[in-house]
């Protein structure tokens, strides 16, 4: 389709919804008046609900034209969930990251705490026992 016919294809979906807004405004008026007549709100009505439905099928039908053309794919929905995966998942993995960290200063610590006592331990304990005889 040429880009003549897509903007013709938009103004007839623009006059169905002026005839849509016309026919709910129509069955507004009759419904206000005292003496309602059921036959003309209902036709009203009517044509409001077949209008709604044109301009929603005819408005659906543009939409998909424009993925297609926009993507070269059909439209296959929000990337957004897929986008919150990731960052939560960026996140978690943040989290572990920083964890691991924790655990292997923790770890240091405790290496360098034994080594400590290993070495006041180890010389004092061989000369305390060294001047003790029974």
């Amino acid at each position: 389709m040429s880009a003549i016919d897509k903007i013709q294809a938009l103004d007839l979906i623009e006059r169905e919804l002026i005839m849509c807004l016309q026919s709910a405004g129509a069955a507004f008026t009759e419904l206000s008046k005292e003496k309602t007549s059921q036959k003309a709100t209902e036709t009203n009505v009517n044509q409001y609900l077949k209008s709604l439905n044109n301009v929603e099928t005819k408005l659906s039908e543009q939409i998909n034209y424009l993925t297609q053309v926009s993507t070269g794919q059909p439209h296959e929905g929000s990337g957004y969930a897929s986008a919150k995966v990731l960052q939560m998942a960026w996140h978690r993995i943040q989290h572990v990251k920083s964890r691991i960290k924790e655990l292997e200063e923790c770890k240091m610590r405790y290496i360098q705490a034994n080594r400590l006592q290993s070495n006041r331990v180890g010389p004092g304990a061989s000369s305390s026992t060294a001047g003790v005889m029974i």
